[in-house]
């Protein structure tokens, strides 16, 4: 009997122990848990500020994008530091102003300079004309978006021809001596027709016969070799931009034209309409 009793007596002394692996697991995952959230809610306040200003010189716009108002110094003033925040901002408000004003007040110089400039040179067009006696055939016109020279087809080609006369040449040539004078100016060149078809062995529309006009027109222009030809260029409209009703002979003469456009550089948009380059124009 008492051996007996002494084996069941061992076997109570060796209790099983393995659910102690499992638990301590447990313990070492929900103590790496508590590291990772810990290292994640410490924010080092100095380099999160000195990164949010980063931030906010680099977009200037008055205020960073980082700020919190929840991440702030201990024993800082909150409100002192929004009212410092607001003094910047008005301090930034008004030097984009003024940066503003500046702008617009050079901008209205620039065109003013320009306006008397294109008002010089329509003085001098209309001397010539008025000196060569052309006054039946030439036109000119200004608004705040360009200087328009208008031509009578009458003046340039003959009937349903692109090539400017003989005699034509010089008037080309003389507005192009004095554009030589303004060089800081884009040019168009502009064909148009009246609403009569054409189709002929150079020309199979009103479309080609507006286009090439221009082209020779300006061709006869830059041979004076003191223009610039980047800032020339030539364009047709066909029939699409009369200045009048094409039902009589003289409405359909004064729709066969060529204009030549001086553009303004400076065109105050918020005050003046723009006119399109063209027919709209001399409308």
């Amino acid at each position: 009997m008492s051996r007996k009793h002494r084996k069941h007596d061992d076997h109570e002394e060796h209790v099983d122990e393995s659910w102690l692996i499992p638990y301590a697991d447990l313990l070492t995952l929900l103590l790496a848990l508590f590291i990772v959230l810990y290292s994640m809610n410490s924010v080092d306040v100095k380099k999160f500020e000195e990164m949010s200003q980063a931030f906010s010189i680099a977009l200037s716009n008055g205020s960073g994008v980082l700020d919190l108002p929840s991440i702030v110094k201990e024993g800082e003033d909150t409100t002192k530091k929004n009212q410092g925040g607001d003094k910047d901002n008005d301090k930034q408000t008004e030097s984009q102003q003024q940066q503003e004003q500046q702008s617009e007040s050079s901008l209205e110089e620039l065109i003013k300079k320009e306006q008397a400039e294109l008002e010089d040179l329509k003085k001098k067009i209309d001397a010539y004309i008025d000196k060569n006696g052309l006054t039946s055939d030439l036109e000119t016109k200004m608004n705040m978006s360009q200087l328009l020279i208008i031509i009578s087809d009458n003046a340039l080609f003959a009937p349903a021809q692109a090539t400017v006369k003989p005699e034509s040449r010089e008037l080309a040539g003389a507005i192009a001596t004095m554009l030589t004078q303004y060089p800081n100016y884009d040019v168009i060149v502009a064909g148009h027709t009246d609403d009569t078809p054409i189709h002929n062995s150079q020309f199979r529309s009103n479309w080609d016969l507006s286009v090439m006009r221009a082209v020779r027109f300006l061709d006869v222009m830059l041979e004076n070799k003191a223009l610039d030809e980047k800032r020339f260029s030539a364009t047709g409209y066909g029939e699409n931009h009369p200045v009048a009703e094409n039902n009589s002979v003289a409405n359909k003469a004064k729709n066969r034209r060529v204009e030549v456009s001086i553009l303004h550089t400076y065109v105050n948009t918020q005050s003046t309409q723009n006119l399109s380059v063209g027919g709209n124009a001399s409308q």
